[in-house]
């Protein structure tokens, strides 16, 4: 008898179920937050050495929140920190520089360094964790056999390594990062992929994701149901979803 995936009241037939990493395996604030910050702080000094640095909100130019210390506090969920790959993150912070005069060739390299210096702060600090409730809902997965995958816009070093810190490696039976792909989400590449590789149908699939692209992913891809993960409440960003949870302890797996 193939395993239910019950969500609410929802009772859904499968044999896998993909994730998303940032957001949905890992808290994104408490892991990328400090990031942000770093790099923030790094174009706002690159800024102020041109003389523009005033006139450019840096809170909008990743989708942050920032208290009066300029400590990160929230994230647009529907924003670039949250759904941006690492090019296209490069991409956008480069932009504040070369509208501010800098070559476009330049504000990539400033870019680059900024951004490596907070990933080695980042790691250096371990500030990691996964979502609440995550960790027993793996075990249910693995409880009933079920063929786990990630699918992440982030790359092959940085996914490996956040998994490894989570302990949660193990788990999965593929793991499709942004480098393995043509094409990035929304398009359906990385869910057919890791179903290809797991030996599912898509009908036999679930994902699971805090992004709409995840949503999306999942509609492209043919697969049984996308679920929306979102903690704090608010779901009009996941406007694809099959059906929206505020946590994993809202999913339960038997067989």
């Amino acid at each position: 008898m193939m395993p239910l995936l019950h969500v609410k009241d929802l009772s859904v037939p499968c044999q896998g179920i993909l994730f998303d990493k940032d957001g949905t395996l890992l808290d994104l604030l408490a892991t990328w937050g400090s990031w942000a910050e770093e790099v923030l702080l790094g174009l706002g000094n690159e800024l102020a050495l041109i003389g523009t640095g005033s006139h450019v909100d840096l809170s909008k130019v990743l989708g942050t929140s920032h208290n009066a210390e300029g400590k990160v506090i929230g994230y647009d969920p529907a924003g670039p920190l949250s759904m941006a790959t690492t090019e296209e993150s490069y991409g956008i912070l480069a932009w504040q520089l070369y509208t501010a005069g800098v070559p476009w060739n330049e504000a990539l390299v400033r870019v680059k360094a900024i951004a490596k210096d907070a990933m080695n702060g980042m790691r250096g600090r371990r500030t990691i964790g996964p979502l609440p409730d995550l960790l027993p809902f793996l075990q249910q997965c693995a409880d009933a056999s079920l063929q786990l995958g990630v699918v992440t816009s982030d790359g092959d070093k940085t996914t490996g390594e956040q998994l490894d810190l989570l302990g949660i490696t193990g788990y999965f039976h593929t793991i499709v990062t942004r480098d393995r792909v043509s094409n990035g989400k929304p398009d359906p590449e990385m869910a057919e992929t890791a179903c290809r590789e797991l030996g599912l149908l898509p009908e036999q699939t679930v994902i699971i994701g805090d992004s709409n692209a995840d949503m999306q992913l999942g509609k492209g891809a043919g697969l049984r149901l996308s679920v929306g993960i979102s903690p704090a409440g608010a779901a009009g960003h996941l406007q694809d979803a099959d059906i929206v949870v505020p946590g994993f302890h809202e999913l339960r797996i038997t067989c």
